[in-house]
């Protein structure tokens, strides 16, 4: 069978490049807090249905050569009125192996790849915390990681036009 043949496995080389691979090594809850703020106010005012606000924040560093700690944090406010009832937050990471990515295609793989393989750990955490409290589960919507990665480089490139006009 000829070399151009074979099919490469994960990781195999190929014509001189290795194949991309991302490994999973770790994953975990680096931080998580529920403050029912409702009932530990007097108040107890379970039974309103809240405005529900939720943020979500990415953070990606370089551990060794080709390990790296993505950061996904999820952080969730509910709102009655002005009274706040309660905020859920949950920081949940990965330790990542990258190996054969092309240097340019770095960090993208950690903030859209890697976000969207810890999401539904963090989102089972998020409800779980929220039912826990005393609240129907906060279910979280799908992120959509590509365009939150393209929204933030849009965002850095125009802070750096806008300072390069200032010089």
């Amino acid at each position: 069978m000829a070399e151009a043949d074979k099919v490469a496995g994960a990781g195999a080389v190929q014509d001189g490049a290795a194949t991309p691979r991302v490994s999973i090594k770790a994953q975990y809850v680096r931080d998580a807090s529920f403050e029912n703020i409702a009932v530990r106010s007097g108040d107890g005012r379970m039974d309103v249905k809240p405005e529900i606000q939720v943020a979500v924040n990415l953070d990606a560093k370089k551990r060794s050569a080709s390990l790296f700690e993505v950061i996904l944090k999820v952080t969730g406010t509910a709102r009655a009125g002005e009274e706040t009832m309660f905020v859920v937050e949950v920081e949940y990471a990965g330790l990542f192996e990258l190996t054969g990515v092309p240097e340019a295609q770095v960090h993208p793989y950690l903030l859209i790849e890697c976000p969207r393989l810890l999401f539904p750990f963090a989102r089972r955490i998020v409800a779980d915390l929220t039912r826990d409290g005393g609240y129907p589960p906060l279910m979280l919507d799908l992120v959509d990681f590509a365009a939150l990665y393209r929204a933030e480089v849009e965002r850095r490139r125009a802070a750096e036009a806008a300072t390069a006009g200032n010089a």
